[in-house]
């Protein structure tokens, strides 16, 4: 007999099915006992009244992974409106551990850094398990969104041989005797492959070594990165984003939906066109000094709030951050140099993208790092490939643990990333 899912009972009432998975829960009643199996589909209700079986299932412990075989029934009280009867009931292994929490409660009780100590069984509960399938269907809506643009999807390598673009917020490593680095961002790689493809994209690791310790950065996320050629400016590389953020979002409704409603969530709309000020306007907004050279978290949520109560949206991008705080490949404004053609996308009041137009004439780059008293040659073998043609292009970077952080309301980014890296934490 072929095993089914949880979520598959409602289309065999009268038929006897195979289950198997973890021991959720046991309720013990007099006349009757209740064993809740979960599985990759959700729960099901398994009742148990045979004496020889209930003797079975008392010596159970929770998360213990057994085999059920039984008689699906409706029955409007269980889960799904079906349960399972006249089982029997067969370990697949030994008896399990219980965690040091209980799995079956409808929120987890322990604190955050007992759940990450104990994430491989922390992450069975159906809020941490949502948190991810929620990121697997965005992820797969940003390739899907991507793909039906006619971008390629590219795998670049995460040890380089320069620590280049941001110096020593890098962490290094032995290459066989030589010295190495864990890639910050696949960034300089994307621009070479425009070259090649015209429009590509990644999802992957980076790592930043960067002694933040707070509820939104890692020190090792997942990127969506895209990067796209022939746009006339940051504007054509702000509609592409627009869109993959629709798709993602449309995906996670469409795929995710019963992880969303475990975490009582509502997607947010993505408006046709997403708000827009200038970083100066920005500063106004947000009641920040006009030499200001960046926003920080407080203007962030001053922001947010002021898109959500003037254009009812989510969403808010911010335009011409000062080329000061961009990395030397970005495209200046060419009518107010001291500002950039690059952008950060707000979502809820945190930054979620930053992104622009970058410098493609190989003569801006050498301009470029001359302007900011930097040796050419740890980019020699990024910055000569614009010597052999390279056309107007654009980018950007989605976090994804920090958008999925964003669209469920997690407070801290490590609630919804399996295995979290951070100042404090390598294992497990």
């Amino acid at each position: 007999m072929q095993r089914i899912l949880s979520s598959q009972l409602p289309a065999q009432v009268g038929s006897t099915v195979r289950l198997a998975g973890w021991v959720h829960r046991r309720r013990l009643l007099k006349s009757v006992a209740f064993l809740v199996l979960r599985d990759g589909g959700g729960l099901a209700q398994v009742v148990v009244a045979a004496p020889a079986v209930r003797a079975q299932v008392e010596a159970l412990t929770e998360e213990t992974v057994v085999e059920v075989v039984g008689t699906v029934v409706a029955n409007p009280a269980a889960p799904a409106g079906v349960e399972v009867v006249d089982p029997t009931v067969r370990p697949l292994g030994p008896p399990a551990v219980p965690p040091p929490f209980d799995l079956y409660r409808p929120v987890l009780t322990a604190g955050l850094s007992t759940q990450l100590d104990h994430a491989p069984v922390a992450l069975r509960h159906p809020t941490r398990s949502a948190a991810l399938r929620i990121s697997a269907a965005a992820v797969s809506g940003f390739r899907a969104t991507l793909d039906g643009q006619g971008f390629v999807e590219v795998h670049t390598p995460k040890v380089v041989a320069s620590s280049t673009e941001s110096g020593a917020n890098v962490f290094a490593l032995d290459w066989f005797g030589r010295p190495a680095y864990l890639a910050q961002s696949p960034q300089f790689y994307k621009q070479l492959m425009v070259g090649v493809f015209e429009r590509v994209y990644e999802v992957g690791p980076v790592f930043r070594a960067e002694p933040h310790d707070t509820a939104r950065h890692l020190a090792q996320y997942t990127s969506l990165d895209v990067e796209l050629g022939f746009v006339a400016d940051h504007r054509g590389v702000m509609a592409v984003l627009r869109d993959t953020l629709a798709g993602m979002v449309a995906t996670v409704a469409d795929r995710a939906g019963g992880a969303l409603a475990t975490l009582g969530v509502t997607v947010p709309e993505v408006p046709a066109e997403i708000p827009a000020v200038h970083f100066t306007e920005a500063l106004k907004i947000a009641g920040a000094p006009a030499d200001e050279p960046d926003l920080a978290p407080a203007h962030e949520r001053a922001l947010g709030e002021w898109a959500l109560r003037e254009h009812g949206s989510d969403f808010l991008f911010v335009t011409g951050y000062p080329m000061a705080k961009r990395p030397f490949y970005t495209h200046p404004d060419p009518a107010r140099p001291a500002y950039s053609n690059g952008f950060d996308l707000l979502f809820r009041g945190v930054e979620l993208v930053t992104g622009g137009q970058r410098l493609h004439r190989h003569a801006d780059y050498l301009a470029a790092l001359a302007a900011r008293g930097e040796p050419v040659e740890p980019y020699a073998g990024y910055v000569d490939a614009f010597r052999h043609g390279m056309p107007p292009h654009g980018g950007f970077a989605i976090g994804l643990e920090r958008f999925v952080a964003r669209l469920t309301g997690a407070a801290n980014v490590r609630e919804v990333t399996a295995f979290p890296r951070d100042l404090h934490r390598l294992t497990p």
